[in-house]
């Protein structure tokens, strides 16, 4: 079973994480942003993941320190909980539709970080969150999980559906990505042999 387990403590928080990627979509999730929360259950239901988030940050300053490094932590486990990266597919991509809404979302974790990400949504908060923290959680994320992520909402009216298609949807791509191939299960999925 691949897992994996860290704690990043800052000035500015204070956060505890694990992670079973083989997992049953169990989750015990504590961001002080209610959802935020929502966002990672979600995770990790739709991941197939156990993870557990337990984050405290200087939320009397504003959500960005918090936000952006519980982002970092998840790329920190999945980082860790891939090791080498030996026989994984890689690569994912999903396509979700949330009623009205419908969201894109293609990821590599072959070790480049990358983020291009465009969801669309035109308020300030999506329930209690800062929207534009978002960026800035998945930017943390590819930096230090050394994936390409690509994230597009498409068309869609609701924020609340933009950003659960996009959470979803990375659920849906981060699950077939870190999934083995049996048929490759000892070969690193590069050319160069390096990733």
């Amino acid at each position: 079973m691949r897992s994996a387990t860290v704690e990043r403590v800052t000035r500015e928080t204070q956060i505890s994480g694990s992670l079973k990627i083989e997992g049953k979509g169990r989750y015990t999730i504590s961001t002080q942003v209610r959802f935020l929360d929502h966002m990672l259950e979600l995770f990790a239901k739709h991941g197939g993941f156990d993870l557990t988030i337990d984050a405290k940050g200087d939320m009397d300053v504003d959500q960005h320190h918090t936000v952006e490094d519980i982002g970092i932590v998840l790329g920190q486990l999945f980082s860790k909980a891939l090791g080498d990266r030996t026989g994984i597919n890689r690569a994912g991509y999903f396509v979700l539709p949330m009623d009205e809404t419908l969201g894109v979302v293609a990821v590599d974790l072959g070790g480049r970080p990358y983020l291009v990400y465009d969801d669309k949504v035109k308020t300030r908060l999506v329930g209690d969150l800062q929207s534009e923290l978002l960026e800035d959680f998945f930017h943390g994320f590819t930096t230090h999980a050394g994936a390409n992520l690509h994230a597009k909402i498409m068309y869609g009216r609701s924020n609340h559906h933009k950003v659960e298609a996009i959470f979803k949807c990375w659920a849906r791509a981060m699950r077939y990505a870190c999934s083995k191939d049996t048929r490759l299960k000892d070969q690193l999925p590069s050319t160069k042999g390096l990733l």
